[in-house]
């Protein structure tokens, strides 16, 4: 179903919009390239199953995103393919109570293994590389 708008030109109703264009501006991702491969890359799932980059979806969708560590269940609220600011943005989608709160668990586990490993950015310290040394010295390496 088509409409015209104030300029005269037909636009179409708004009932679907392509998932790829719907996560750039939600603000999920920078561009819809990046959307698109990670759509590709099963990193995004719509209502339980994986999906293509072209499939439309509906007001009520319920969309599963990974983005590096963190995932995120979100029902879709509102349509749109145009990219507006954040607060915008943010009016598109209401992520679910358990993603919310499985995802904060998710956080304070990794910021507490962190802090519980002191050699976090993975290099020996000047001590640590001392007692490498005397331990090759004495084991004949």
């Amino acid at each position: 179903m088509s409409k015209i708008n104030n300029n005269g030109a037909l636009r179409a109703d708004k009932s679907k919009v392509r998932l790829d264009k719907w996560l750039w501006a939600a603000r999920f991702f920078k561009t819809r390239n990046l959307a698109k491969q990670a759509i590709d890359g099963g990193k995004v799932h719509c209502n339980g199953a994986r999906c293509k980059s072209s499939r439309e979806i509906e007001i009520g969708s319920i969309l599963e995103i990974r983005q590096g560590w963190d995932e995120k269940t979100v029902v879709v609220t509102e349509l749109s393919d145009k990219r507006g600011g954040a607060p915008q943005a943010a009016l598109l989608y209401q992520e679910t109570l358990e993603s919310i709160e499985k995802r904060e668990s998710q956080a304070a586990q990794r910021k507490t293994m962190q802090s519980s490993n002191p050699h976090s950015n993975g290099r020996p310290s000047k001590q640590d590389r001392r007692l490498i040394h005397r331990f090759k010295q004495n084991h004949g390496e």
